[in-house]
């Protein structure tokens, strides 16, 4: 159920499963190198037989992309290099059978207003989308560290509304990045709140995927930096409620904590959880 992503695209259902996971991530290409090498068919057809082996569906895997294209660049260069590599990327999902790919939607660089900054990551996304098809826009919520935008609800709401084919994009919600921005996650009361401001602001129904991470720093620091599940400072008590609550069934849930070794630990953790 939950798994990081794979370097090795063409194993990483079998590495996935070595977890005891019923959903993965995993990067389509080097996710800190603007290069881009192809998937071959042969990787893909063995990604493929893997997945049905293992009892994975496209339903269950988010890939992750790059985290280098900035969809809201004030350098229109960058910007359009940027656009590129996403296209390509969401071509390898397509390729591989998969039907989503998750992004940081893009920071401002202090170049460009916030509202300007939404708009034209609304537009990247409307480009991306009309030059391919068949998967799904899953934008993921930040820290808000530096200049990056997408840390609080709204702003992703604001995204969405500038897209135009909506039944294409959807929302990854990383705890640890809810966190840092300043999501109370360790509170009942502001828990549910943050919840229901989800749905007024951008709508369950597009909820496609979380990342479940503890975080190192504090409440608020704005800072992304991965614990491991009740490690950090958001702790037991929220993924006791979290593990508990069905609103989150049928999704693909993803750990990104820092240390590998302990994830099949973590996933047997979280699952004991369950009342």
């Amino acid at each position: 159920m939950h798994v990081e992503s794979f370097p090795d695209v063409a194993v990483a259902p079998s590495e996935a499963a070595g977890y005891d996971a019923y959903s993965f991530s995993l990067n389509l290409v080097n996710p800190k190198d603007w290069r881009s090498n192809p998937i071959t068919e042969d990787v893909a057809q063995l990604f493929k037989e893997q997945c049905k082996m293992y009892d994975f569906t496209s339903a269950h895997i988010l890939p992750h992309a790059s985290f280098i294209p900035n969809l809201a660049s004030p350098d229109s260069r960058k910007l359009a290099f940027a656009r590129t590599l996403m296209v390509d990327e969401f071509r390898k999902a397509a390729l591989l059978g998969l039907t989503m790919v998750n992004f940081h939607p893009g920071a401002h660089l202090n170049q460009l207003e916030e509202e300007a900054a939404l708009e034209r990551i609304s537009h990247s996304i409307n480009y991306i989308l009309s030059k391919t098809e068949g998967v799904c826009a899953v934008i993921e919520n930040t820290a808000g560290q530096g200049s990056n935008l997408g840390y609080t609800l709204t702003q992703i709401g604001n995204i969405i509304a500038g897209i135009e084919d909506k039944s294409r994009v959807g929302v990854c919600i990383d705890t640890c990045h809810a966190f840092a921005a300043g999501y109370n996650l360790t509170d009942s009361l502001a828990y549910h709140e943050m919840w229901d401001e989800f749905d007024n602001c951008i709508g369950a129904g597009y909820l496609k995927g979380i990342h479940l991470n503890d975080s190192v720093r504090a409440l608020g620091s704005r800072i992304d930096r991965h614990a491991s599940i009740g490690k950090g400072c958001i702790g037991m008590e929220f993924f006791q409620r979290f593990m508990n609550d069905e609103r989150f069934n049928g999704i693909p849930i993803i750990l990104e904590t820092p240390d590998p070794n302990n994830w099949k630990q973590e996933i047997e953790t979280l699952y004991s959880l369950v009342k």
